[in-house]
């Protein structure tokens, strides 16, 4: 048998409120995607009945289940089992476009193309008016990734969703790439390296995603958890994206323009610190910073005296 088109890999947990509009705008794709692999990550709510109904509308979806490993476990999951040419991620509380692949697939087939970017708009839920994720970025010819993640560095405007992406499979299986598991904010060092190896890509203006923004309403005990498990992921980009620049010696504007992002990057960890109800552990927190060397990795790769600023405030109320 040939293999499917284009794949869709769609990580599912505990999202029963807001997974029928996500898979009613999978059923109502034009042209359909051939395979829909859904993870369910251990789900303990409505999820498998929601996914079970729509069964008979959706008969290319499968549905893995497994014990809850976390969004990069569950995409890592959809990954091994992806069959298509072209590869796309899907949030199951956001919803895409009726057309959101077509141009994008037509794209990658006539120009061979590893990647097509996208736009996506933010979708508030009636809180305010929806509004483009990128409204600067221009639409491109066929460049290499890493011209395109310059321009966006330059512009002040990287943003890193996997989900605003089509992928050539054989590209991603190539350099086998792959999401570290348990790490929040994990497609960070996921799209910088896919667009540092991608050698064909075009960027596109449309919108194809609805990225939903819903309300958080969490007890201070779960807050203080996930905040910590963000200032954790934070510092591993930080770590890891400091290794990437190292490796672009060829290319020093490159490389410094990605030394500004990881620690622009990372100095949000101190309003994280500002947010976490445990003030006791946000201290630990933040000598933690220190004690381990993240507060110096900051200080090497700082670009200008705005950020040593910072760095040098936080590193004094570390000792107090």
């Amino acid at each position: 048998m040939s293999a499917p088109l284009l794949s869709i890999v769609m990580p599912v947990y505990n999202v029963a409120p807001y997974l029928p509009r996500c898979l009613e705008s999978l059923a109502a794709l034009n042209p359909p995607a051939d395979e829909i692999i859904v993870v369910d990550d251990g789900s303990t709510d409505d999820c498998p009945r929601i996914l079970a109904e729509f069964a008979p509308r959706l008969p290319q979806m499968r549905v893995i289940r497994q014990e809850n490993g976390g969004l990069s476990a569950a995409r890592n999951t959809g990954l091994d089992a992806a069959r298509g040419k072209y590869l796309a991620f899907v949030d199951s509380d956001d919803f895409v476009e009726p057309d959101a692949y077509a141009e994008a697939l037509r794209l990658a087939e006539d120009e061979q193309l590893d990647m097509v970017l996208f736009n996506a708009r933010y979708h508030f839920e009636g809180r305010q008016a929806d509004r483009p994720i990128y409204a600067d970025a221009p639409a491109t010819d066929i460049i290499p990734g890493r011209e395109w993640l310059r321009q966006r560095l330059k512009a002040g405007r990287f943003l890193h969703m996997v989900w605003m992406h089509l992928y050539r499979r054989d590209f991603i299986e190539a350099n086998h790439f792959r999401f570290v598991p348990r790490l929040i904010h994990e497609d960070v060092i996921w799209t910088t390296k896919v667009l540092l190896a991608a050698q064909r890509i075009i960027c596109l203006p449309r919108i194809s995603v609805n990225y939903r923004i819903p309300i958080r309403n969490a007890p201070p005990e779960a807050k203080q958890k996930r905040l910590e498990a963000i200032v954790d992921s934070s510092v591993f980009n930080a770590r890891t994206e400091a290794e990437l620049a190292a490796e672009l010696t060829g290319d020093p504007e490159l490389r410094a323009l990605l030394c500004h992002r990881l620690v622009d990057g990372a100095l949000s960890i101190f309003h994280l610190l500002a947010k976490m109800p445990d003030r006791a552990a946000a201290r630990r927190v933040r000598r933690d910073l220190r004690t381990k060397g993240v507060l110096g990795l900051l200080w090497r790769h700082a670009g200008n005296a705005a950020q040593r600023r910072r760095i040098a405030k936080h590193y004094v109320l570390s000792l107090l």
